[in-house]
């Protein structure tokens, strides 16, 4: 009886929150998009950008990533957990400190014009919402403006 207390307390205290950055414009098409963030192996070709202060011992597979990020006491894993040719890529999350999805929706209006964005769904402890939502949505919208500037077509 106690056990069932604690988590109706623990639920309490935990808010599933959806952040969804603002839709962006890319000049490549669905396809060409899709096929470089669909395989997480194309994160070594820019390896040399990630601050490694901050994240070490990256593992690289196409479909998942494992590293040790500073202020985490274990390695996180982000892995591909579904995807839908040319339109989304959604990913999991493991070894964080809460239940957390992301996912990125490809709107191609035309073959030079394809809309991106970035969606977040994640248990966020109510307390730690006020703190980290106003970083966490601009966080999400500049990941979608570097997603939109990306050279896609050069790494076909």
């Amino acid at each position: 009886m106690h056990a069932q207390c604690d988590k109706t307390i623990t639920n309490s205290f935990m808010s599933e929150t959806k952040y969804e950055s603002k839709i962006t414009s890319s000049p490549c098409s669905a396809a060409q998009i899709y096929s470089v963030l669909s395989n997480l192996q194309n994160i070594e070709r820019v390896r040399q950008f990630i601050p490694q202060d901050k994240v070490q011992e990256m593992e690289i597979e196409p479909d998942r990533i494992r590293m040790k990020v500073d202020g985490l006491a274990q390695k996180i894993t982000i892995a591909i957990v579904d995807r839908i040719e040319n339109d989304t890529i959604k990913f999991g999350a493991e070894g964080v400190p809460m239940e957390a999805n992301f996912w990125i929706q490809l709107k191609e209006l035309n073959p030079t014009d394809t809309r991106i964005k970035l969606t977040v769904k994640a248990d966020i402890p109510f307390m730690f919402k006020m703190m980290i939502g106003k970083k966490l949505q601009e966080g999400l919208d500049q990941a979608a403006d570097m997603l939109a500037q990306f050279p896609y077509a050069q790494w076909q």
